[in-house]
């Protein structure tokens, strides 16, 4: 039996230390559900969103990452990706545990991850791995602290670039400080963490939000979980919906064009990001803007007949594909008489091609009333392209919840 046969099977099992490919990432229906994910990127140095620790890696060092999930469960279980590593990544020890404030943790929940039984795990270059389930019930909206103790240096590091949240860094093994002193360090990316899955629900029963850095969320209050997505997962929980929803939006990511800094593009990631995460039903998608504002030659038909292979690939997958509109962009640096135009050719497609199996027009949510072609000013972060908090409740609210 070859490797991926085998990871099938141990997945299958529930043994979750074996090393998984791309296509085999999704548990068996009904046993995990994505509750949080993020899509990973190539190592990279600063950017305008600021430093990061991705091209040094880590030695000797603890890594305590926060992220809140969107549907809780019985079990839960943690996925790693080394997919943009130079070597293996060494894993000496992990744990989970629901977060307090800053860097501190609940100390009664901290929880040991295993991998195949072993604290420790070896992840190939190119490769992701998933923990052992682990029993700690949570809730959905619970907010989890996942620490990584690395003992040797893991070289570049795979990451997220843009949290919008802040991840913690401490010398030596820290993995069950319930106060968070030793944690002196901060980032705003997140490192080789890839997605929480929890056990439990209904199967087939998480909402991926697939876009660029407005479903990624930069221009959201930092630790505030205001990303659209997030806002979403707040609505389906007050409407006692089991729905989890997922972001796998990257910031400056592209339809068309593979990036060193942005991301694969979103035909190269999409199987990978969106539909190979567990019990996925429904994708929202919302995704040109990058192409349209960096690439002079671009046209709308090529934007399109991208989309289409998207909406093909989910289908294949059995998975429903709801299509978002481009939103507005003038005044902005993408702004551009030909690129405004090849929006507005989009976006008709998108609202009356029929080919979406629905459409929510956050274009139209967020436009200025006397300028659709503008952001509206109260929903504007402030470089007239990115919503604010507001701006992105306002996506969240647009979605019509029965479409999912």
């Amino acid at each position: 039996m070859g490797t991926k046969g085998m990871s099938l099977v141990l997945a299958a099992a529930g043994v979750a230390g074996a090393l998984i490919t791309p296509s085999a990432a999704a548990a068996p229906a009904g046993r995990w559900t994505g509750t949080w994910t993020t899509s990973m990127q190539r190592p990279m140095g600063a950017t305008w969103q600021g430093a990061n620790w991705s091209l040094d890696g880590f030695a000797g060092e603890s890594v305590r990452q926060v992220v809140r999930i969107s549907r809780g469960g019985t079990q839960l279980r943690i996925r790693l990706s080394n997919r943009y590593g130079t070597s293996p990544l060494r894993l000496a020890g992990a744990t989970v545990a629901k977060a307090g404030d800053g860097a501190s943790i609940q100390a009664s929940t901290v929880r040991p991850l295993r991998f195949d039984r072993s604290q420790s795990t070896v992840v190939p270059v190119g490769s992701e791995a998933v923990s052992d389930a682990t029993l700690l019930p949570t809730s959905a909206l619970d907010r989890l602290a996942v620490t990584l103790y690395f003992a040797a240096p893991t070289g570049p590091a795979t990451f997220h670039e843009a949290a919008t949240a802040t991840t913690y860094r401490a010398k030596g093994d820290h993995r069950f400080d319930a106060t968070g002193r030793a944690y002196t360090a901060e980032s705003h990316s997140w490192y080789y963490l890839s997605g929480v899955d929890i056990a439990g629900g209904p199967a087939r029963s998480a909402v991926v939000t697939f876009g660029d850095s407005i479903t990624d969320g930069v221009s959201a209050t930092k630790n505030a979980d205001n990303r659209y997505p997030d806002q979403l997962a707040e609505r389906l929980v007050a409407s006692r919906k089991p729905l989890a929803v997922l972001n796998a939006g990257i910031a400056g990511n592209r339809v068309l064009d593979d990036s060193d800094c942005c991301g694969d593009s979103a035909l190269s990631r999409f199987r990978r990001d969106a539909l190979d995460q567990p019990g996925v039903r429904s994708v929202v998608v919302t995704q040109a803007l990058n192409d349209i504002g960096f690439d002079p030659e671009v046209t709308s038909a090529e934007l399109i007949q991208a989309h289409r292979k998207l909406i093909r690939a989910a289908h294949d997958r059995g998975v429903r594909i709801i299509g978002g509109t481009v939103t507005p962009m003038k005044g902005s640096m993408l702004d551009s008489p030909r690129g405004e135009q090849i929006r507005g050719e989009v976006n008709r497609w998108i609202r009356t091609g029929g080919e979406y199996d629905a459409v929510v027009d956050f274009a139209a949510v967020l436009a200025d009333p006397a300028d659709p072609a503008a952001l509206r000013a109260e929903f504007d972060a402030g470089d007239r392209l990115h919503p604010n908090d507001a701006g992105l409740q306002a996506m969240a609210d647009a979605i019509d919840l029965s479409s999912l």
